[in-house]
């Protein structure tokens, strides 16, 4: 058996060059649409999750400084992000550690940046928040979800819970 024990490091790619300094990043939560229900038959509230809809996801990178990176990011348009993982494993059974590769792929625009402060002696504490429009998840190589809301996508551990509604709508 395998248990979890940390993140070793990380690093940030787009199109292919590794972003440096970007010394902590925030993934998306992942909520969905809700409808509140109530009525006749109905004994109080009920929030009714609405199959494959998605809350707007935010991504948040803080950076030392104002990097190239920080700087980079701050241009309003499409930036496709990987985001890989070096995971450290504790294998029970061989009393051993081992690393695992995961992977998050985000297409990303900038919402904000917080270009910190300017102090001796200190980091700067720079920060971006960015809209996510697509957002991807793999461990050793295997999907484990997939969230596309243009694409009309939740694919969740293989299943795509808005399949069924693109079904209903003749798609």
């Amino acid at each position: 058996m395998r248990q979890p024990e940390s993140y070793i490091d990380f690093a940030v790619y787009e199109n292919g060059s590794e972003f440096i300094g970007v010394a902590s990043a925030t993934l998306p939560t992942v909520g969905f649409i809700t409808q509140s229900i109530s009525g006749a038959g109905i004994g109080g509230n009920i929030d009714a999750v609405i199959a494959g809809f998605l809350d707007a996801m935010s991504l948040t990178f803080n950076f030392r400084s104002v990097s190239d990176a920080a700087a980079g990011l701050m241009s309003p348009v499409k930036h496709q992000l990987d985001l890989r993982v070096a995971e450290q494993y504790w294998n029970t059974t061989a009393a051993q550690k081992e690393v695992q590769a995961d992977k998050y792929v985000v297409v990303v625009i900038p919402k904000t940046t917080n270009l910190g402060n300017v102090a001796p002696a200190s980091a700067a504490d720079v920060s971006g928040e960015y809209s996510v429009y697509y957002f991807a998840g793999f461990k050793n190589g295997q999907t484990l979800f997939e969230l596309d809301p243009w694409n009309q996508k939740c694919v969740i551990g293989g299943e795509d819970y808005y399949a069924p509604v693109k079904k209903a709508l003749g798609k």
